[in-house]
């Protein structure tokens, strides 16, 4: 563990790792429970379905915009504003659900709440390459622990909705949401490794299409599009294969191979930050990744597919932390903040394309086995464009694509 206490004793890396993760469980819980309370409204799954792609939609939009105003002004004030915009922004929200108004205010708020959403990730993210801008090592600890309990976001987040409705309604949940956020950024906005961000020296402001213009960066969104396709992909696959080969409660046999797909990559990205290869080449990493999703598709049971998706899912983490990494040696420290949101705008929009193809593909015969086979060669096209190496000068890292 002594990789990890290097990271544990940076200034406010305590901080950055358990309440950085904490605040961000509402992209855990929002859709799930936006959904919920909408569709318990009106009994209606088409428009909760369109309020929760509208919300998606306005936030991936606007992250790259508040990604940019961070890299100017600094992540501090930007989350601090965005951390109480957006708890008001879900109230809103909640209230025009309950009483069941008009779909366009509902519209609205939900539009409200998506471009006001705490650029959390991407101010971690950055503050963790600044924390570590002269050793290559510690920051692929720091962005391996990062990836490691990201992962819970997406495990705990549904896990407290479910919690919430079952106990009271889905409208608690999107109100704890709305708290745990308000609480999360604005403890981590006034945080000492947040706060202590500094404009860069050699700072030149971003203008134009910023970090997109930067040698390399637009090939590292390229494998996001392609690990977000797949990702979306596979969130729909492991369902229609527990329906089609399981017999008794396919939808919790499905929810359980998903799980056990977390818990690989969780345990992996543990393993790959003790031991950090700053060199790592993301290219093989992602051929690594597209095989075990391909491999998906010759497995006979559920059983069998659940070995596969722990053995397999001890891949991604390892490669989404290498792809994080590589953000910080390409672009310039000047645009970190933008180029992470991009990071997350891309994956987040590909993944929701690849649940609509993978929607379409699943309905036909043998539906699930070419849906693992998509996944499979969207990652692998990716990698074909992936930077495929760095160098370090001192302390200047360059990538070569």
């Amino acid at each position: 563990m002594r990789q990890y206490m290097s990271v544990w004793r940076l200034p406010g890396a305590p901080l950055l790792l358990i309440v950085g993760v904490a605040a961000r469980l509402g992209l855990g819980m929002v859709s799930l429970a936006l959904l919920l309370l909408l569709q318990q409204a009106n009994g209606r799954y088409a428009q909760a379905a369109l309020a929760c792609s509208v919300y998606a939609i306005a936030s991936a939009a606007a992250s790259p915009i508040v990604g940019r105003l961070a890299d100017r002004i600094g992540p501090a004030p930007v989350l601090l504003v965005t951390g109480l915009l957006y708890p008001c922004s879900l109230i809103f929200l909640l209230v025009a659900g309950l009483n069941d108004l008009p779909l366009g205010v509902v519209l609205a708020a939900a539009v409200l709440a998506g471009i006001t959403f705490p650029p959390l990730t991407a101010a971690v993210r950055g503050t963790w390459n600044a924390l570590t801008v002269h050793d290559a090592e510690v920051r692929v600890t720091a962005l391996a622990a990062e990836t490691a309990l990201f992962e819970l976001v997406f495990v705990v987040g549904p896990l407290l909705v479910a919690l919430c409705v079952a106990l009271w309604q889905p409208a608690v949940a999107l109100g704890t949401a709305a708290v745990v956020t308000f609480v999360g950024t604005l403890t981590v906005a006034r945080g000492q490794a947040i706060r202590s961000w500094r404009r860069p020296a050699e700072h030149t402001p971003a203008r134009g299409l910023g970090p997109l213009r930067v040698p390399g960066f637009a090939a590292l969104l390229v494998t996001a599009l392609g690990v977000g396709f797949a990702f979306g992909g596979i969130g729909v696959a492991v369902p229609a294969y527990a329906t089609a080969y399981v017999a008794d409660d396919p939808e919790s046999v499905g929810g359980i191979l998903l799980g056990v797909w977390g818990i690989g990559s969780a345990a992996a990205g543990v393993w790959f930050g003790s031991r950090p290869r700053p060199g790592a080449r993301l290219r093989w990493l992602l051929v690594a990744v597209a095989g075990s999703l391909a491999i998906l598709a010759a497995m006979p049971n559920a059983l069998a597919l659940g070995v596969a998706l722990v053995i397999g899912g001890a891949t991604i983490a390892p490669a989404l932390t290498v792809q994080n990494s590589m953000v910080g040696l390409i672009v310039p420290p000047s645009m970190l903040n933008e180029a992470y949101t991009w990071l997350v705008t891309v994956s987040i929009g590909a993944s929701a394309a690849g649940v609509g193809v993978t929607g379409l593909v699943v309905d036909r015969p043998g539906g699930a086995v070419w849906a693992f086979l998509l996944a499979g060669a969207s990652v692998a096209a990716g990698a074909l464009v992936a930077p495929t190496a760095f160098t370090h000068t001192g302390d200047r890292k360059q990538a070569a694509v």
